[in-house]
């Protein structure tokens, strides 16, 4: 089955690249990674003027979701462009409320989360200890078990391959629910996230390939460009495959969650653990083909070559992803 994005969406992955273009972003993430986040959260705010956190808060929270397919298409233009911050814990962290049924706590929360004046982190123990930007986030979510509190802090920031994902261990916290509900709205939201990140890896995967198919058209060896010989053409040829077969499965889990499909979950895992493969091996294609100059900090390049690793693992590793699927 293939699956095409229509009119409108597409439209709207335009204008999220023509507005990201204009960001400056790799800038933004050299800040991040020092902990200035004002340029971050300046692009944050064009991003909700936009809608793009909208996408996941329902109208009654002054929300336009849950649209699944245009968060997709959203974190696909957001990995195509290194854009840093807690961008996928944000939506999960709306998608838990949305979904908890709390009524007093959806609406005190979702309509910031939903205009951009909230910066929100979500951390499920059961997949590791640590929040994304815990440190600037508020608020940061917590589950544990079957247990929701709102943490009032965070710890020291832990060392990230990825410069614009700073770590560390949520404080304790205000209990804000527990028991099935819980679970539940945990679980989904996992799937939001999972999803999210698969389209982020996606667009990661997109630049780093046409980033490098440039490259390897101004690159010269033995008087030609190495672009002509034919183990790189066949390398990039790969990359592009990976991706391209990636794309639809992204495009069908979305699809699935929106529909309410009883299989969605495992078909976000096949997506997942697709889009994070792909997206490692175009890092991986890109660190070769660049050589040397691949390596270094100051080369745009290696913002989104130090992206790809932690998105494959992030939100479902490939082992737990695959797994998911095995099991039906």
């Amino acid at each position: 089955m293939r699956f095409f994005l229509d009119a409108e969406q597409r439209e709207f992955a335009r204008s999220l690249d023509g507005l990201l273009t204009s960001c400056d972003t790799p800038a933004a993430t050299r800040s991040w990674a020092t902990g200035d986040h004002g340029p971050g959260r300046a692009v944050w705010a064009r991003l909700a003027e936009a809608g793009v956190f909208a996408l996941v808060v329902p109208e009654k929270y002054d929300g336009f979701g849950p649209l699944p397919v245009e968060l997709a298409v959203a974190f696909e233009a957001l990995g195509r462009h290194a854009v840093p911050g807690p961008l996928v814990e944000t939506v999960a962290a709306a998608a838990l409320l949305d979904r908890l049924g709390d009524e007093r706590a959806a609406a005190d929360r979702l309509p910031g989360i939903a205009s951009g004046k909230s910066v929100a982190s979500l951390c499920l123990t059961s997949l590791g200890p640590y929040a994304l930007d815990a440190d600037l986030a508020d608020p940061v979510f917590v589950v544990e078990g079957d247990i929701l509190s709102v943490a009032a802090g965070s710890g020291p920031v832990q060392p990230s391959a990825d410069p614009g994902r700073r770590l560390s261990r949520p404080a304790a916290g205000t209990v804000l629910a527990r028991g099935p509900a819980v679970t539940a709205a945990a679980g989904y939201a996992a799937d939001v996230a999972a999803l999210a990140t698969a389209a982020q890896a996606l667009g990661v995967g997109r630049t780093l390939l046409a980033r490098t198919v440039a490259y390897v058209t101004q690159r010269t060896q033995f008087g030609v460009a190495i672009g002509s010989f034919q183990a790189v053409k066949h390398r990039l040829a790969d990359t592009l495959l990976a991706l391209e077969f990636a794309e639809p499965l992204v495009h069908g889990a979305a699809l699935a969650l929106a529909a309410g499909d009883d299989g969605a979950g495992r078909d976000i895992a096949a997506a997942k653990v697709t889009a994070g493969e792909a997206a490692y091996g175009a890092a991986r294609t890109a660190l070769q083909l660049h050589g040397a100059v691949g390596y270094t900090d100051e080369l745009d390049l290696s913002l989104w070559i130090r992206k790809a690793r932690p998105l494959r693992d992030a939100w479902g590793t490939p082992a737990a992803c695959r797994a998911r699927v095995l099991a039906g």
